[in-house]
C-alpha cells in the first residue's frame, strides 16, 4: 500500500514538475518576443515611448480596432472602450 502511495506522489510531482518547466519556457519564449518587438523599433525615441507606454503603437492599433492613424477613428473608438469599461466599472462597484 505505501508502495502504491509513494509511486502516487511521485507521478503528481513529475506532472506538476513538467506544468512547470513549461510555464516557465512560455514565459521565456514571451520575454524573448517581447524584446524582439523592443528592438524592431524603428528610433531611439520610438524604442522609450513603447518602453514608457508598455506598448508599441501597433499594440494599440489592435486594441482600438483601427488600422490608420486617424485622429477622429481612434478618438470615436477610444470613447467607445472607455463608455464600455466605465460601465462595467459602475456595475463593478455597485455589487460590492
Amino acid at each position: 500500500m505505501a508502495k502504491y502511495i509513494a509511486q502516487l506522489i511521485l507521478a503528481g510531482t513529475q506532472v506538476v514538475a513538467r506544468a512547470f518547466a513549461r510555464a516557465i519556457k512560455q514565459e521565456i519564449e514571451a520575454s524573448q518576443q517581447a524584446a524582439q518587438k523592443m528592438n524592431q523599433a524603428k528610433t531611439r525615441g520610438e524604442r522609450m515611448a513603447n518602453h514608457k507606454l508598455g506598448l508599441s503603437l501597433e499594440e494599440a492599433q489592435q486594441i482600438l480596432n483601427v488600422r490608420k492613424l486617424d485622429k477622429e477613428e481612434v478618438e470615436k473608438r477610444f470613447q467607445a472602450l472607455f463608455k464600455s469599461n466605465e460601465t462595467l466599472l459602475c456595475t463593478y462597484n455597485q455589487r460590492l
